[in-house]
């Protein structure tokens, strides 16, 4: 099959984010011609005017609806494109030059009907973003699943780097109207209904994430207390690791109250595993004020999570 990529791309209040999106668009090294969808979910901000703009430097449509969320909206522009393969990106995600250059020689050599890439942290992030990129993908934080081939798996792709065949949209139906975890749900329909997903390396975007310490908080909280769910929905489905964000929460709690109590012992392993973090993160970013944020990021990643996931579960 000949691959035609179709990029969609839905959007709500954030025209900055997506001008940067188009921007590095412009830029593949992808030698074929590849149409851009985007959908803007009800904004009140809306960015028609900017779309408008790369007319002419890319096949671009554009498409206002009412606000209904952002599963509802990729599915919208899936039935609007025009191309067989579909790639999901957020509007807060920027695309490295090679990306669709890379994604279809994968494709080519091994072809799924579903495929997702990892997130790294551009140069133009702010030291807050780079740290929660490092908590996001890293191994000491994640096991490393969103960042490394060697910590894959069956690799369930996530919305901001989502690639599906039209075959597999129109099979699935595409995104429920789960407002969390709606790409985790859409992965394990694909698999009920025998589509393998994989995980391209080098097909990772700059993600940006939440710019706040709130804002970060608010997002892990979500996905907690969205796994509950997806787990008594699909039992099958369901691991022991999804719990170990709410054990660290409670064995933190536990270390400072037995270190209160003159027993030390297990909040100096907490102390080594923060400068581990400290050092791997130092190691990676090459700055010391994210390495020192890494470290604040993964609390709050871990707490986020953690409190949402023991929410869910008692909900």
């Amino acid at each position: 099959m000949e691959l035609k990529f179709s990029v969609i791309i839905p959007v709500y209040n954030r025209p900055n984010e997506i001008e940067e999106l188009l921007g590095s668009l412009t830029k593949q090294t992808y030698s074929k011609n590849f149409e851009v969808v985007v959908v803007e979910d009800g904004s009140s901000l809306k960015a028609d005017e900017i779309v408008q703009s790369f007319s002419k430097k890319l096949n671009i449509q554009y498409f206002f609806k009412e606000n209904s969320g952002a599963g509802a909206s990729r599915n919208f522009g899936m039935t609007k494109a025009t191309g067989n393969y579909f790639i999901i990106f957020d509007s807060d995600c920027i695309i490295p030059p090679h990306y669709l250059e890379e994604i279809e020689k994968q494709l080519t050599q091994n072809f799924t009907d579903a495929f997702g890439g990892a997130d790294a942290a551009h140069e133009s992030f702010t030291k807050i973003q780079k740290a929660i990129n490092y908590s996001m993908t890293s191994f000491f934080t994640t096991g490393g699943i969103r960042g490394s081939k060697k910590a894959v798996d069956k690799f369930q792709p996530r919305s901001f780097n989502f690639g599906i065949s039209k075959k597999a949209f129109e099979t699935t139906g595409g995104f429920s109207k789960m407002k969390i975890g709606e790409d985790i749900d859409l992965t394990f329909r694909l698999w009920e209904n025998k589509f393998e997903t994989q995980f391209i390396e080098n097909g990772f975007v700059y993600h940006k994430r939440r710019a706040t310490f709130k804002q970060f908080f608010k997002q892990t909280f979500a996905f907690g207390k969205g796994r509950p769910f997806l787990n008594k929905k699909y039992p099958a489905t369901a691991k022991i690791t999804y719990w170990f964000p709410s054990l660290f929460l409670i064995s933190l709690c536990f270390a400072i109250i037995s270190f209160l109590l003159g027993i030390k012992f297990f909040a100096f392993c907490f102390v080594i595993y923060f400068a581990i973090l400290f050092v791997d993160s130092l190691f990676l970013n090459k700055n010391i004020v994210v390495a020192f944020l890494s470290i604040i990021t993964t609390l709050i990643q871990f707490f986020g999570y953690g409190l949402g996931f023991l929410k869910g579960y008692l909900k």
